[in-house]
């Protein structure tokens, strides 16, 4: 009988831990995207992602050009099994397996932070959860600086009722509480 209780309860506790790993496997915060962190390299990746595509864009940088206007950077793209886009991650140096990385882009809807921003949040998730400490007019979207979470959230000038490519500078209490997230990007930088 003894032997028993042992056998559920290592049952009951290797089942807790792979809820915590999955939870963690999507989780936002600063520093970190899933089992992505400040010292994860682009050579981890094909590890970190075993069982999903990894499609790489590398910067076909020539040296003997100083072209200051052009800044090439490799990309990294993670899509699922099923052929999902998850993430876009950019790499701090171009054509180097070692090096740490700079941003990710989020596409997978299940990736969250701890106080449930997603994709699928609006402005008013964001705003109620989140100091906002910027926001910059580009010319398709404004951009929002969160620096509790070293993140940047686009959205659409559509969605603020604003053509695209209007100079028209963009302040917090002008964006519809039900506007949707274009984009979200860490930066590990």
């Amino acid at each position: 009988m003894n032997a028993i209780k042992k056998i559920i309860f290592l049952l009951l506790l290797s089942l807790m831990l792979v809820q915590c790993s999955n939870k963690n496997e999507y989780l936002i915060k600063k520093g970190n995207v899933g089992l992505l962190n400040t010292n994860t390299t682009i050579q981890d990746l094909q590890f970190i992602f075993a069982n999903d595509s990894i499609v790489s864009h590398l910067a076909d940088i020539n040296e003997n050009e100083e072209d200051s206007f052009f800044n090439a950077n490799d990309e990294y793209e993670i899509f699922s099994e099923d052929g999902h886009k998850l993430l876009s991650i950019v790499p701090v140096e171009q054509n180097d397996s070692t090096s740490t990385l700079k941003s990710i882009q989020l596409f997978g809807v299940d990736y969250s932070t701890e106080k449930g921003i997603s994709l699928q949040s609006t402005f008013k998730d964001i705003n109620t959860n989140y100091k906002i400490n910027k926001v910059e007019t580009t010319l398709n979207s404004a951009t929002l600086y969160i620096d509790e979470l070293n993140a940047t959230i686009a959205i659409d000038k559509e969605e603020l009722g604003i053509s695209k490519f209007s100079r028209e500078e963009i302040s917090l209490d002008q964006i519809p509480d039900v506007s949707k997230i274009k984009y979200f990007t860490i930066w590990f930088n």
